[in-house]
């Protein structure tokens, strides 16, 4: 019988219980270093923040993996780490107490002594902590006993990876050479070695043997009769092919499809529950910025009409996820006969691979034709695209599920006919109003490949948090107007 290891931030537990225990001391003795000696408990408002800084700390766990590889990190990592754990559960507790007029009750001062006093405490317990399992891990013999089966070239390199990642569930015992005979006395990484010429079925009979770890070379049959009698022993076996470690950069889990059990590749896994949380997300946003479009559309539509007779939203078809066709909404801010203009314009072109249309003072805006003293076009088209008003009416596509608060910029129907097999990967998930592309320069990127990196970096790294982040980043990108035209 094979017991699974806890996963996630529940693996983790000793290190999240230790930290939010180190928060709730530093808050205690930064209120008796600043205000006093007595019980901040006891009075409403630090109570209140109390519960908050660890509501926010608990959050911040749930919703990014702050706890990821913290075994494997070395000291600075771990510094660094802690920090970033710190200035997110610190800034989200301010953020709260700002929405809810409560910030000004609070003492900056004892914000900011617990602030460094955690920090330190904090990173320093997290090393006593991993201290203390490395140790127990090297004289604990409860360990599962491990033998590991793989061929004499992938041996070494198999079992320093067992020894980096798992030292502290598996003690290996043994390793099985599926392709050669032993030498005599031979040893790898202090591990016994047993050749083909070894009964290893009467092997692991005699001895203790909790899992086997079989690592398939490529290059070899498997082992079929060989598993099945260890099966029948009632013995774990863990099976791996050397050809599922071959694509480093994506991510794989083990699924079904009717009733064939299949190994999944996919760019980024994610759980049911982190897409029902985005789409809460989109569908929260969505209603506020289709609230705010209204507002907006009473203001700037009778001037759009006024400067350009015709429709005041432009309909345009765009490019989804996997492909699929949407009509994506804006505000209508070029001429009617723009489409048609465009192909007189490509010489214009920023883009030089004509993987997207950009390009400085476009006459097709409306109203472009108006200068400014400095000669900048000051057209009603101009303000919006400068201000990313134009953008506003897609929250209606958001609501309807074509689109994402933050995700990749959808591409026309023209620009994805041009695309190669490695640019189709922006559309492996739902386009988006923002992204990662957008906040880091939105015009002034004038390399197609370069956006294309950005969004497969977006799409790996992805999580919650990070289209929070994301978004606060665009608010600060669209008020300083930068990168837009």
């Amino acid at each position: 019988m094979h017991k699974k290891e806890l996963r996630g931030w529940l693996k983790h537990i000793d290190f999240i219980v230790l930290d939010v225990v180190m928060l709730q001391i530093c808050f205690v003795l930064s209120y008796w270093m600043w205000i006093g000696i007595e019980n901040p408990y006891s009075t409403y408002i630090y109570r209140y923040q109390a519960v908050l800084l660890t509501m926010c700390q608990l959050l911040v766990v749930l919703f990014n993996d702050s706890y990821k590889n913290i075994i494997r990190r070395n000291k600075l990592e771990e510094f660094a780490a802690t920090f970033r754990f710190e200035v997110s559960f610190l800034l989200l507790d301010i953020l709260i107490l700002f929405m809810i007029h409560q910030i000004y009750l609070i003492s900056r001062m004892q914000m900011g002594i617990m602030a460094v006093m955690y920090l330190f405490g904090s990173y320093f317990i997290r090393l006593l902590n991993k201290k203390r399992i490395f140790h127990s891990a090297r004289v604990r013999e409860g360990r599962k006993s491990l033998m590991l089966m793989t061929s004499s070239s992938l041996a070494n390199e198999v079992l320093g990876n067992l020894t980096d990642y798992n030292f502290q569930d598996y003690r290996v015992i043994g390793l099985y050479l599926m392709d050669r005979e032993r030498e005599p006395g031979e040893v790898i990484r202090g591990v016994p070695v047993m050749g083909i010429e070894t009964d290893i079925i009467n092997e692991i009979k005699t001895n203790w043997v909790d899992e086997i770890f079989v690592y398939q070379p490529d290059n070899m049959p498997y082992p079929m009769a060989m598993i099945d009698a260890i099966m029948d022993m009632g013995i774990t076996v863990h099976y791996c092919m050397e050809a599922l470690n071959a694509h480093s950069d994506g991510m794989q889990e083990v699924s079904k499809v009717g009733s064939y059990r299949v190994i999944t590749n996919s760019l980024k896994i994610v759980s049911a529950k982190q897409v029902i949380y985005k789409r809460i997300m989109d569908i929260c946003g969505g209603i506020v910025g289709c609230i705010l479009t209204c507002i907006i559309f009473i203001f700037i539509a009778p001037i759009i009409y006024i400067q350009s007779p015709g429709p005041i939203f432009f309909k345009q078809k765009r490019i989804g996820q996997n492909g699929k066709q949407f009509l994506m909404y804006k505000f209508r801010s070029m001429y009617m006969d723009a489409e048609e203009r465009k192909k007189a314009l490509m010489e214009q072109n920023k883009i030089s691979d004509g993987m997207m249309f950009k390009m400085d003072d476009d006459p097709r805006i409306i109203g472009s034709e108006k200068k400014d003293k400095n000669g900048n076009p000051r057209g009603i088209g101009n303000f919006i695209r400068r201000t990313s008003l134009d953008e506003f009416p897609q929250f209606f596509n958001v609501l309807k599920g074509d689109m994402s608060l933050v995700g990749t910029r959808p591409p026309t129907l023209d620009e994805w006919e041009k695309y190669d097999l490695h640019h189709r990967v922006r559309m492996s998930i739902k386009p988006g109003i923002t992204g990662l592309w957008q906040i880091s320069g939105r015009s002034d990127i004038t390399d197609f490949e370069e956006v294309v990196r950005l969004d497969r970096e977006y799409i790996q790294n992805w999580s919650i948090w990070l289209d929070f982040k994301i978004l606060f980043k665009t608010v600060g990108v669209v008020l300083r107007h930068e990168g837009a035209e």
